[in-house]
Order: C-alpha cells, then sequence, then structure tokens
C-alpha cells in the first residue's frame, strides 16, 4: 500500500470531497486550499485501481496534550474505507503524515479520537500512539 499513497492533488477534489464527507458528514469545502499548498497543513491520498479509497490531513499545531515539543505534527483527521481497512492503507497514510511532520522539523506527532470512537481509538494505540489525556468538552449558548 505505501506506494500508493500520495498528496493530495487539485484533480483529485470532487472524489477527495466525497471521501471526506464519509468521515465528517458536515465537512465543506473550506480550508481545503490551504491542504493543496502544503505549508503548514498537508492531505495524503491512498489510490487503489484509480479510486481514493482513504486520506489523512495533516497538520502543525504549537500545542498537543501530552507533547512537550512545539510545533507538533497532528492528526486532523484519518479516514479508510471500510473495505480496505486492516490491509496496512491506514498505516500507510500516518507513516506518510508522520514524515511531512518529521520534515517541518517536528519531533512529536499527536492526535484524538472520540471517547466512542473505539475502533479510531484501537487504530492509533495499534501505530504506537499512547493515550495521554481525557477531556469532557462543555458549550453554554448566549
Amino acid at each position: 500500500m505505501r506506494g500508493w499513497v500520495r498528496p493530495l492533488r487539485r484533480e483529485d477534489l470532487p472524489a477527495y470531497l466525497a471521501l471526506r464527507r464519509e468521515l465528517w458528514p458536515e465537512a465543506g469545502e473550506e480550508g481545503v486550499e490551504t491542504l493543496l499548498e502544503g505549508l503548514r497543513q498537508a492531505a495524503f491520498v491512498a489510490e487503489v485501481e484509480g479510486e481514493l479509497v482513504g486520506f489523512v490531513e495533516v497538520g502543525l499545531r504549537p500545542y498537543a496534550e501530552g507533547c512537550e515539543t512545539s510545533p507538533v505534527g497532528y492528526l486532523e483527521g484519518w479516514y479508510v474505507r471500510p473495505p480496505w481497512r486492516r490491509q496496512g492503507v491506514g498505516r500507510a497514510l500516518v507513516e506518510r503524515a508522520e514524515a511531512w511532520a518529521r520534515a517541518q522539523g517536528c519531533t512529536e506527532m499527536a492526535s484524538d479520537a472520540q471517547l466512542e470512537n473505539l475502533p479510531g481509538q484501537e487504530a492509533h494505540r495499534h501505530l504506537g500512539y499512547q493515550e495521554v489525556e481525557r477531556i469532557v468538552c462543555f458549550r453554554k449558548p448566549l
């Protein structure tokens, strides 16, 4: 799978945006131009026989829970279509994101997963990520 992970290209956008909505149904196109520039954020896709089957979005953050350095590479989003899971696609995407972060000078990588996303948490652990904190977020309309 490693050979099929590559940077997002402008011509990928229709298929990429559809794939992105599978992870984030409310997602629009905002921020995608920044991903194409690849400066402080980047996106990589996994392509199999001309079809995009997964993606990872990675960025630089000044801080992440449990990290001691700055900037920190951060997995902003990571998704593989169900038929392609457990075949190395996710690992290849994350390894590409980690390589990008290293090239930006990062020595640490961070991520998050929703509390109810147990498969996502397990996938992170499988790739060597260690849980560092759990939080409960609140909101109040004004």
